[in-house]
């Protein structure tokens, strides 16, 4: 029965460390997004770090990334730059892959 326990708890302590890699993937990319966002928009790096922040927060709105594509369609719109859902959701993808890459390196 140990064996089946010792298994059990492994799957357990991988599915945790599964969880907890994809939330700090995700919180990076938002970080990164944020930043791409703020540089589009011309902000300082003071605005663009508390800019990254606020991208970071508002991903805990709800389940999903709508949130956050909503947050910078609207803050980049509203900034005076023209930009479409597929160029937010592309620069998603491509900083989903930048976050796993550092935090892999970061190991």
């Amino acid at each position: 029965m140990t064996t089946f326990n010792e298994r059990e708890q492994a799957f357990e302590s991988k599915f945790a460390h599964d969880q907890e890699m994809a939330f700090r993937v995700t919180a990076r990319r938002n970080r990164l997004v944020g930043q791409w966002a703020a540089a589009l928009m011309g902000l300082t790096p003071e605005e663009t770090d508390s800019y990254a922040k606020s991208v970071v927060q508002a991903d805990f709105e709800e389940a999903g990334d709508e949130d956050v594509i909503r947050k910078l369609l609207g803050d980049i719109t509203s900034a005076g730059v023209e930009i479409d859902d597929a160029s937010i959701r592309a620069a998603l993808e491509s900083k989903t892959v930048e976050a796993r890459r550092q935090l892999m390196e970061a190991k």
